[in-house]
């Protein structure tokens, strides 16, 4: 499991990347032909990993309510978001996943509801398989968001 954490630190440090080196002009973009920004494919990274790793293991999500609102899947930008938000996600990106291995060390995710991907062919059985598919989704958005950066 300690290398499903690693993969998860190296994915977010190429995300705080984006963060550092865009203005809040270029993470609020969405370049044309495109559906969402920068900045939302950061908070639908950290908002999906909550609720794959933690909704579905029945324990509290590490982030607001709000936040998964604004940030689930089949969401997309309503509004440019402010540098408060910037920050609040800034601040989450590596701390979601830094208690998520506290809680996995001390065996927090005992139960979990079995959740088939969207891509329909991946079946999510426990917490480990959900680190797992989060980890493959970053890199899915990460890919997205490097396109976008050339458009802005």
């Amino acid at each position: 499991m300690n290398q499903l954490f690693d993969v998860s630190i190296t994915s977010r440090n190429m995300v705080s990347k984006f963060l550092s080196g865009y203005s809040l002009d270029q993470l609020n973009t969405i370049p044309e032909g495109f559906n969402n920004n920068l900045i939302w494919n950061i908070g639908h990274i950290i908002v999906s990993q909550q609720v794959l790793v933690y909704k579905l293991s029945g324990l509290p999500m590490l982030v607001s309510d709000e936040l998964v609102e604004k940030y689930k899947k089949g969401t997309k930008p309503e509004h440019d978001v402010l540098q408060a938000d910037v920050d609040e996600l800034k601040a989450l990106l590596f701390s979601t996943i830094q208690q998520t291995k506290l809680d996995y060390d001390t065996k927090s995710f005992q139960n979990y509801t079995e959740y088939t991907t969207s891509t329909g062919n991946h079946v999510l059985r426990n917490a480990e398989d959900a680190m797992a598919f989060s980890n493959f989704h970053e890199g899915l958005h990460i890919g997205i968001m490097t396109i976008i950066r050339k458009f802005i």
